[in-house]
């Protein structure tokens, strides 16, 4: 059997750096919260990361979603620079095939319909995702279906609970965002553009109120002044496009 190797780092900052692990044809994401010189940034990030791990132990492979990668050898190889990255600090998951909602030049008709269906048996659950704002978190898989990823923000919930409803809410009014930006009139497919002056915006509920107004703020001084992060605003498709292609619904 071909041993494990690290491929390559997709992504590196003050929280920690995700890589690529390579093991003949098997891919797999891995995310090392070995925080940064920056105090307290590698206690956020095991915190981060132990949600994530929560959140898809829950979803166990039924959402279109990454399963967790229990082997062992695959939190056991080595990066890039050689050291073995601490077992409590890496979470090891299934490596998903697609491109990011902002980067996808074909769409099918029904994406969104398929896109709600997923984040609903998300919800059914007991799992909210609390991240769905980025594109980014939206991935276009070859056959043209959405999965979900970067789960790092996200909660677990008994379904009913006032949390989960208030959650789940905020999880379905960005699918809707979504899906008003990319058919709107002028850029979805002929016969199914959402006319966006004529239905109404999905409002905000009250956590969300309390987010924009004093968690919002704090979280982007945390983010970009302190650790140098940016919350993948930047890879949101920019509003004079080019916009995707729109394809026959996937079955």
């Amino acid at each position: 059997m071909a041993e494990c190797a690290t491929e390559r780092t997709l992504k590196r900052d003050a929280l920690g750096r995700v890589e690529l692990l390579r093991r003949g044809e098997e891919l797999r994401i891995r995310r090392v919260a070995c925080g940064s010189r920056v105090p307290l940034t590698r206690a956020i990030a095991r915190v981060l990361a132990e949600r994530e791990r929560k959140a898809l132990a829950a979803l166990a492979g039924r959402v279109a979603a990454p399963r967790l990668e229990l082997e062992p050898v695959w939190s056991a190889t080595p990066s890039l620079d050689g050291a073995v990255p601490r077992a409590d600090s890496v979470l090891v998951r299934e490596f998903v095939a697609g491109v990011a909602l902002s980067a996808a030049d074909a769409l099918p008709r029904n994406f969104f319909e398929l896109l709600e269906a997923e984040v609903r048996r998300m919800h059914a659950l007991g799992v909210c995702h609390n991240d769905l704002h980025k594109e980014q978190n939206v991935l276009v898989r070859p056959d043209g279906r959405p999965a979900l990823v970067d789960f790092q923000l996200a909660s677990v919930h008994r379904p009913g609970s006032f949390t989960w409803r208030a959650r789940v809410a905020e999880d379905l009014r960005h699918v809707e965002k979504h899906r008003r930006r990319y058919m709107r009139v002028g850029r979805g497919p002929a016969g199914a553009e959402i006319d966006v002056l004529a239905v109404a915006k999905p409002r905000r509920g009250p956590l969300a109120f309390v987010w924009r107004r004093a968690g919002k703020p704090l979280y982007n001084f945390v983010t970009r002044k302190l650790f140098r992060t940016r919350d993948g605003a930047e890879e949101r498709r920019p509003s004079s496009g080019p916009w995707p292609r729109w394809t026959e619904p996937v079955a």
